[in-house]
Parts: structure tokens; sequence; C-alpha cells
């Protein structure tokens, strides 16, 4: 996996976008990557949007930190080995406690969508074990990073 400075036009207005080759594994019995791998690029693009944004470090110091409360994952295009996609992430519906990401995941050997999907992010006190406000740096982070986006 590369940095999370990869661009294609189809991930345009998603401030973190990584490059994942596509391995022979991911393929299930029906011989296109198994649809719980796109959960597993989604999550990728989450974490490396998270560590953009500050709640993996608000997490080692303050232990406040992200819980995935709900995803989903619309499938457009099977994808196959060898390929590399592009899987992109980006906040929408920021509210005080919680901020939907959007994902989509692009193939590039068919310059295509190949999946887009959401996912509900609660902000979680890991201590007292209760969801908290977005932290304000954290949130300015965010804002931040979905302004300063090229695309949007």
């Amino acid at each position: 996996m590369t940095s999370d400075t990869v661009s294609h036009p189809l991930v345009a207005g998603f401030p973190v976008a990584l490059e994942i080759p596509v391995q022979w594994g991911e393929m299930d019995a029906y011989g296109h990557v198994n649809n719980t791998v796109l959960f597993r690029y989604f999550e990728s693009a989450r974490i490396a949007y998270l560590e953009r944004c500050g709640l993996i470090e608000s997490y080692d110091s303050d232990r406040i930190g992200a819980i995935l409360h709900s995803t989903e994952c619309r499938f457009r295009l099977p994808l196959h080995y060898p390929d590399t996609v592009v899987a992109g992430a980006r906040a929408d519906q920021i509210r005080e406690d919680r901020f939907t990401m959007l994902y989509r995941v692009v193939s590039r050997a068919h310059d295509a969508t190949a999946a887009e999907g959401r996912g509900v992010i609660v902000t979680f006190d890991y201590t007292k074990h209760i969801k908290v406000p977005i932290p304000t740096d954290v949130r300015a982070r965010i804002e931040h990073l979905e302004r300063h986006t090229s695309g949007s």
C-alpha cells in the first residue's frame, strides 16, 4: 500500500486516497475478489483518514478515539487479480459526536468504480466507555481536510 496522496479522477474530492494492490489470495471460489475484502479497503482508507484528522493521535494521548457504528457497501464491479485499486475516504454529515465517512474504491484496470460505501464513525472515550463530542482540534482538522480537497 502506498501513501494517502494518490490521485485518480474518480476520487477527486476525497482528501485521502490509497493505492492498494489486489492480492491473488483475495479472490474467492467465484474467481473475483471476495466482497468482504472491499470492507478491508474501506478500513485502510478510513484509518488513513483518522490518522490525518488526528483521531489516532487523540486515542494515543487521551483515549478519545473512533468507533465504527455501522457500515455499508454498494458493489458495482467485480475485481480480479491482477489489479490495483484506489480507495478514497472523505467525511460527510459532521455532527456533535459522529460523522459519516464516504468511501469509493476504483479499479485501475477498468478505470471504473468497483464499490462505494459509507460508515458512521462515533467519537468514543475508551476509558469511560461512552460516546463523546468530537474533540475540537479533530473537528477543525476534518473541516480543513474537507475544505481543502480538490474537486469539492
